[in-house]
């Protein structure tokens, strides 16, 4: 993982992908993540700057609060996930490790999406798909309010939707490798 892009290792762990969701609609603190997130402060503070440190947050104010001096962040807009390929396992299992944990969260009555798909598709359409996801994608969060705003439901929402290689029959999981010949 060292020769990983900064950015990917900053996107790597859990915890800094919720706090760059819980900030994309308005900034939020050290504090106020910790508190939201239940973890400590001191964490809530190394992760977010490391956020900082590649970029992916900005601070947008300080404020005076109990005598200090209170530094709330926001997420950068735009999406570095997007077309990311380097690095695309370490960000798969990092989107696996959050999917589990907001799957536990589900509403048992709430209605939702599911899909998974290998699918072969032609590249129109595949690219009217894709516009369409990142439309929805644009959609939700440009309707997000702060955690916890009142009116609002939490929503988890994951989606990682791409071209792949193709791979003979071999290289498929499941599938025997060949190994060295018998002589």
């Amino acid at each position: 993982m060292t020769d990983a892009d900064p950015v990917l290792r900053a996107l790597a762990h859990p915890v800094r992908l919720r706090m760059l969701t819980l900030m994309w609609p308005g900034p939020m603190s050290a504090a106020e993540l910790s508190r939201e997130l239940d973890i400590s402060h001191a964490l809530a503070s190394r992760h977010l700057r490391t956020l900082d440190a590649v970029g992916l947050v900005e601070l947008a104010e300080e404020r005076t609060r109990r005598g200090g001096r209170e530094r709330r962040y926001r997420t950068v807009h735009g999406s570095p996930l997007s077309d990311r390929s380097d690095g695309a396992r370490l960000l798969g299992a990092t989107l696996a490790h959050t999917l589990e944990e907001r799957t536990v969260r589900r509403h048992p009555e709430g209605k939702g999406v599911t899909v998974d798909a290998e699918l072969w598709v032609d590249p129109e359409a595949w690219e009217e798909a894709r516009q369409k996801l990142a439309g929805i994608a644009a959609e939700l969060h440009d309707a997000a309010r702060p955690p916890r705003s009142p009116g609002t439901i939490p929503v988890g929402v994951t989606l990682m939707a791409f071209p792949m290689r193709e791979t003979s029959h071999a290289d498929a999981p499941g599938q025997p490798r060949p190994g060295p010949e018998a002589g």
